[in-house]
């Protein structure tokens, strides 16, 4: 992997870690992943790292459904209306994803998966 995309995904990983809405589990595999780079870990240690942001991040539909869903009242509370509408603004505004802090950087970090991989 070439100096700046792992730069960029470095700088990016260090906002996931710090992103409030950044999943134990991604938070995680971030820090392994970063323990990892310079060493003969780091080839799967982005494998595993891969997988966990592709795992983690929220479609908005998925988002849609679970903010008007009884666990998402639970989650958001008296925010879940307020959660399932602004996801439904940005879906009919063209996004895929769910752009709170966290989904916003794994899908930058996924926008450079296959350099990340080579």
């Amino acid at each position: 992997m070439n100096k700046e995309v792992l730069d960029f995904v470095m700088e990016k990983t260090h906002e996931l870690i710090d992103a409030a809405t950044c999943s134990s589990e991604t938070k995680a595999a971030a820090e392994s992943w970063l323990a990892a780079v310079g060493t003969d870990r780091e080839a799967e240690e982005t494998k595993n790292y891969v997988a966990e942001l592709e795992e983690d991040i929220m479609p908005i539909d998925t988002l849609i459904a679970f903010a008007e869903s009884d666990a998402g009242a639970q989650v958001f509370g008296a925010d879940a209306a307020g959660v399932a509408a602004h996801a439904k603004e940005i879906k009919s505004a063209g996004a895929n994803y769910c752009d709170c802090p966290a989904c916003n950087v794994v899908a930058e970090i996924l926008e450079k998966k296959e350099l990340l991989l080579k």
